[in-house]
C-alpha cells in the first residue's frame, strides 16, 4: 500500500478533493477522496486516497414505500418545525414547555430538538 504525501504544509486532507462533473448526458471525472485516521494506532500511514468512480454513489435500486414515506414525514415535519419556530404567538409556550421537560429523562436538550420532538409526534398523530 502505498503512503500518501501532499506538499509542503499540507499535513493531511480530510474530505473531496475532486468530484466529476455531472450534467445531463454528460459525465466526467472521479471523486478523489482524502480521509486521515485520528486514532491511535502502531501504525505510521494515516492518510489515505479513494478514487471512485463517477457513478460510484448513484442509487441501484428504486426507492422503497418506507423510504418515500420517511422522506415526506420529514420535509412536512421540517415545515412544521420552521412554521412553528416563527409563531410568536406560541414561541413563550413553547419555550416555558422546554424548560420544563429539559431535566427530564428521554427530554429534549435544544429547543430545536424539542420543537421536532413535538411536531414529529403530531405529524405521527395524524397518520
Amino acid at each position: 500500500m502505498a503512503q500518501v504525501v501532499y506538499s509542503n504544509g499540507i499535513d493531511y486532507v480530510k474530505g473531496s478533493l475532486a468530484k466529476p462533473v455531472k450534467k445531463p448526458g454528460h459525465t466526467c471525472g472521479t471523486y478523489l477522496i482524502g480521509t486521515h485516521r485520528e486514532a491511535e494506532s502502531s501504525s505510521k500511514i494515516c492518510s489515505r486516497l479513494y478514487i471512485r468512480n463517477a457513478n460510484a454513489y448513484d442509487r441501484s435500486t428504486p426507492l422503497s414505500a418506507d423510504e418515500r414515506d420517511a422522506r415526506a414525514r420529514f420535509a412536512e415535519v421540517a415545515a412544521a418545525v420552521k412554521t412553528r419556530k416563527g409563531n410568536l404567538t406560541t414561541l413563550s409556550q413553547d419555550q416555558a414547555n422546554f424548560l420544563a421537560q429539559k431535566g427530564t429523562a428521554g427530554g429534549a436538550v435544544t429547543f430545536k430538538q424539542y420543537l421536532w420532538k413535538v411536531c414529529g409526534d403530531a405529524y405521527d398523530a395524524q397518520h
